[in-house]
């Protein structure tokens, strides 16, 4: 049995791709897999390969950069792996392989992977504290195991024909292979124009897939199988002393920092202004023997401009600290963001987190955020409205429909943040029952308005597909015994993996940088579930407890403030320097052609909106999806599988 193996330069790494099949895999499809997705990974590559696997990654060297290189291989060859992320327990790991008679020959992470595999089979992934995706080929069992981390962090996609599987970290290393079709999968565009992302294990494309959070998926001989390790425990336990969760809470957030700052490259920290990014640049700051570099993005219009906030932290901690206006001339970015993110992606935020990616390059590799406090502790003011939505009652089935359609029209008709758009929403809240009325929350395209929207093979096709299915299944499968509980665990599940971490992970490595959460440890997570929901939410205040605890830490100012979120003014923009762009891509030739939205319901939506009603979000999705399709799509091949409509 033959193999060869071409070592990294350095050690853990920000991109894997490969395959295994039951004949001979393609190493050189793998190596151009891994060339794609370079940006990941700078600093080096490697590969693997033998009869039934070929494996690669590209490398961007933090810890262990003299000696951690990939692949990874175990005693004797018969195991192999390569890894994306993070293992920041692997100093315990080390120590306890070595007990057990295992031979390491790095200083780093990687290595551990297949000593864990070989010790305990897939039951591996129990051991690990970090964020994480890898493959672990198994060369005597012919079996490829993919895991990914708890929470979502770092992604994996993988396709499969039976006969052969393969895995990559971003959509674009798969579509290397001119084998795979691709057609756009019409499930997948529908929740995109719902919820703004493509949620797993839906990708955009048919027959691709995203390996969720917390899930391994195992194959073995042409045969897969996927199962889930882990989700939270909401069962709230007794608390007789809040003094003593503050301070309980304090630990943890230095700890979770302080074993995510171990990096022998630069490091420093996202600051956007609010509670959560700025208790972990304190916690940073209190641990280090440097200064801690701070970053941050604001805007001219005060409305969304945190500025003066973060410069209240980094002047605290003494800093250094840096800033960047973004401004309305984004035109230059959005193709780039565009082919960035392998699918539709309708989150404006990603403008901005791109953009403080790039400033904080020119400065560290790593960076420290906030990501994950506002799931972990209520902070969302979306969640003080759904505890105040629960006390309403039901509604009769005819009156529901009323109240539906009443509070749509008011909401279109209402400025962004009026008293109008916010009897809108109560309205519609009370027309529903608790999982319809957060899904309706979290909603950009309702069901009424993509009916409208779809062209007629594509409404065919989606015919008694659930707009919100989606989310009212993550409410049914929820465990939590509360109505916050279950919330708390519909975001943990979906807008935090599909939405947020996927927006840092990509404008993160587009820079060739590693963002680190703080918040996400799962040790964390798991204590901040226990905790009762009066100490998230109560009436109209948000994070209570978190609040409480990191005062100590931070400018009363801060802790007092109302959320106020990384938003951007979207409408403005799309009303001034943006128009002449969605208007010419949404309505031109390549668009009509595709077939798939009516072009008067599109016109009638950029119409209205530069006349003052809001559809700023509506637009900005569609907007999104025209530029992905050009930057990605086939230009000969179907555009949707099965539906007869018409090439671009």
């Amino acid at each position: 049995m033959s193999r060869r193996c071409q070592r990294a330069m350095e050690g853990p790494m920000c991109g894997i791709a490969g395959m295994a099949s039951m004949s001979h895999p393609d190493p050189g499809l793998v190596r151009d897999m891994c060339e794609v997705i370079a940006h990941r990974g700078p600093d080096g590559s490697g590969f693997h390969e033998d009869e039934y696997a070929a494996l690669g990654m590209r490398r961007l060297a933090i810890i262990d950069v003299a000696t951690g290189d990939q692949p990874v291989h175990g005693e004797g060859g018969r195991v192999v792996s390569v890894f994306n992320g993070e293992i920041y327990n692997f100093a315990e790991l080390r120590r306890d392989l070595a007990g057990r008679g295992h031979r390491l020959r790095s200083a780093g992470d990687s290595e551990c992977l297949v000593h864990l595999y070989e010790e305990y089979g897939v039951d591996m992934v129990h051991h690990l504290r970090g964020m994480f995706a890898f493959a672990v080929w198994d060369r005597d069992r012919r079996r490829l195991v993919l895991a990914r981390d708890r929470v979502g962090k770092k992604p994996l996609y993988w396709r499969s024909d039976h006969a052969s599987i393969w895995f990559g970290s971003e959509l674009k290393s798969l579509a290397r292979d001119p084998g795979m079709r691709r057609e756009i999968d019409p499930v997948a565009l529908h929740h995109y124009l719902t919820y703004r992302y493509v949620p797993a294990p839906w990708s955009i494309y048919q027959g691709v897939h995203k390996l969720p959070p917390g899930h391994v998926l195992v194959w073995e001989r042409g045969r897969v199988t996927t199962h889930r390790y882990w989700e939270l425990d909401r069962t709230p336990r007794a608390v007789t002393d809040e003094r003593e969760e503050e301070e309980r809470l304090r630990e943890l957030i230095l700890e979770a920092t302080r074993i995510r700052m171990v990096s022998e490259r630069p490091i420093g920290a996202f600051l956007s202004g609010g509670v959560d990014s700025s208790a972990v640049v304190a916690a940073m700051a209190m641990q280090s023997r440097e200064r801690v570099k701070t970053f941050c993005v604001g805007f001219e219009d005060s409305r969304y401009d945190e500025r003066s906030e973060a410069r209240l932290v980094a002047e605290r901690y003494s800093t250094d600290h840096h800033e960047l206006v973004v401004t309305s001339d984004v035109l230059g970015v959005l193709p780039l963001l565009a082919w960035h993110f392998d699918e539709p992606f309708a989150d404006s935020s990603a403008v901005p987190g791109f953009y403080v990616a790039r400033l904080s390059r020119s400065h560290v590799t790593v960076v420290l955020n906030g990501d994950g406090g506002d799931e972990c502790f209520g902070g969302y003011r979306r969640y003080a409205l759904m505890n105040q939505a629960a006390r309403i009652p039901v509604m009769p089935r005819a009156l529901a429909a009323l109240s539906a359609r009443a509070g749509t029209l008011i909401t279109e008709r209402s400025g962004y943040g009026s008293r109008g758009r916010h009897l809108g929403r109560v309205m519609r809240f009370a027309a529903e029952p608790p999982s319809r009325r957060y899904a309706g929350l979290m909603s950009c395209f309702t069901a009424g308005q993509k009916a409208e929207l779809y062209g007629p093979a594509l409404r065919e096709r989606l015919a008694g597909v659930d707009s919100h299915g989606l989310l009212e299944g993550a409410f049914r499968n929820s465990s939590a015994a509360t109505a916050l509980g279950r919330v708390l665990d519909v975001d943990t599940t979906t807008y935090l993996p599909y939405d947020l971490l996927v927006k840092v992970d990509v404008t993160t490595m587009a820079n060739s940088m590693e963002a680190r959460s703080p918040f996400l440890d799962h040790r964390l997570m798991e204590w901040a579930a226990g905790l009762p929901d009066s100490l998230k939410v109560r009436d109209r205040r948000t994070k209570l407890l978190l609040r409480r605890a990191v005062a100590p830490w931070l400018p009363g100012r801060l802790t007092h403030r109302p959320k106020q979120g990384f938003g951007v003014p979207l409408a403005t923009w799309l009303r001034g320097e943006l128009r002449e762009l969605s208007h010419d891509v949404l309505t031109d030739g390549a668009a009509r052609g595709r077939g798939l939205f009516r072009q008067e319901v599109v016109r009638d939506l950029l119409r209205r909106h530069a006349e003052g009603a809001d559809h700023g979000d509506r637009l900005w999705a569609l907007l999104q999806f025209e530029l992905w399709h050009r930057a990605h799509a086939v230009p000969d091949g179907p555009v949707m599988a099965g539906a007869g409509c018409p090439g671009p």
